[in-house]
């Protein structure tokens, strides 16, 4: 039985990786960074599974960082060993920290308050115990963090050197650069980036406070970035799958993503030359990151069963469980007979990715599944 005779023996909608693509994306991150003498520390938020992770990660000893605390227990679990807790941490959560550090896991956490400084300095006084931080540092205005030249710095990491803490370093997201028009302002972007949490790491060191990690990323940074000077890691997340938000801001082109949404043709509007998908929200995500950039995708640009995008198709709208294609164009959409399989490109991979509780992972002569973790 070929892959498309396998694939449409499942109940869609489905998620499904195209593995040729996504060895292909992996490789090509790690290409690129070679020259820079930079440690690659991947981003399991988008993928959330056990079996993913095998191939961006060399080894139980490889760098990663997650989302959830969740996603560090079953990666532990599992046998990694070198996390990045990479979301600012709450009371609540130090004693799955603690948990996760005393079964030998090195898992780092991140802040960016003095309420959070001082809380971490009394748990591990309490539990006696150093759990490695980062300092979130602001390099683009566009989320949390710490401006490098702001004395909040100093504060904060005095707070956690004199309590005890293993102040690890400094960590930075250029989350700006997802809104990003063209490569000249990526460059920039990435090369912004570097240089807060470079000045950062300087401010921390002059003051005579340690800072051994200067962790810099996002996809679009990771692939644009001309310098890394004063970078020890950079983290990129998305660059496995891409989606259409990382298409329309060049950063791969919508050929290169490696997920999608496998759907069949549920019905025909023919006075409005609508084709209905039972894939909606609930399938897609309500994700519209395409939105704001020069070429709005709806909620996702339209493949066939073999992932050869159909030109001019686009799912539109969106209900729970619905999804509307439509077409720019004289095409009539009457000629997608009913129950014919097509794929969805998703507009954010991680939300859509999210919504599904595993991948179908297919090449020429495979389909495997792999499950996803989900909770917090």
């Amino acid at each position: 039985m070929s892959i498309e005779q396998r694939l449409q023996s499942i109940d869609t909608p489905f998620l499904l990786i195209d593995k040729p693509k996504f060895e292909a994306n992996i490789a090509a991150l790690r290409s690129r960074l070679e020259p820079f003498k930079v440690q690659l520390r991947p981003h399991l938020k988008t993928i959330k599974s056990i079996e993913g992770a095998r191939h961006v990660l060399h080894n139980f000893d490889s760098p990663a960082v997650v989302s959830t605390v969740r996603e560090a227990e079953v990666f532990a679990q599992a046998g990694y060993k070198n996390l990045t807790y990479a979301v600012g941490i709450t009371a609540q959560k130090l004693p799955r920290i603690l948990a996760l550090l005393n079964q030998g896991v090195d898992i780092s956490i991140l802040l960016d308050s003095t309420a959070q400084a001082q809380a971490v300095a009394e748990f591990c006084l309490a539990s006696n115990c150093s759990i490695p931080t980062f300092l979130e540092i602001d390099c683009d205005g566009h989320r949390g963090g710490i401006k490098a030249s702001d004395p909040l710095l100093i504060e904060i990491g005095n707070i956690l050197h004199q309590g005890g803490v293993e102040l690890r370093g400094v960590l930075t997201h250029a989350g700006e650069s997802y809104e990003c028009g063209n490569k000249q302002a990526l460059i920039a972007a990435a090369e912004g980036e570097r240089a807060a949490a470079v000045e950062a790491a300087v401010n921390l060191t002059r003051q005579g406070l340690p800072c051994p990690v200067v962790s810099v990323g996002s996809t679009p940074t990771a692939h644009s970035a001309e310098n890394l000077d004063g970078v020890t890691e950079v983290r990129a997340g998305v660059y496995t799958f891409f989606d259409l938000v990382m298409a329309g801001i060049g950063v791969c082109s919508a050929e290169d993503i490696a997920l999608s949404v496998v759907t069949s043709v549920i019905g025909y509007n023919p006075q409005k030359n609508w084709l209905f998908i039972d894939a909606g929200w609930m399938a897609l995500s309500q994700d519209r990151g395409t939105r704001t950039q020069e070429i709005d995708r709806g909620y996702g640009l339209v493949c066939d069963i073999n992932g050869r995008i159909i030109p001019g198709l686009q799912v539109s709208g969106a209900n729970q469980e619905h999804g509307i294609i439509t077409v720019s164009g004289e095409r009539d959409l009457s000629e997608i007979a009913l129950d014919t399989q097509l794929r969805i490109l998703p507009n954010h991979a991680c939300a859509t990715a999210a919504m599904h509780s595993g991948y179908y992972v297919a090449d020429a002569n495979e389909l495997d599944y792999w499950h996803r973790i989900q909770g917090w």
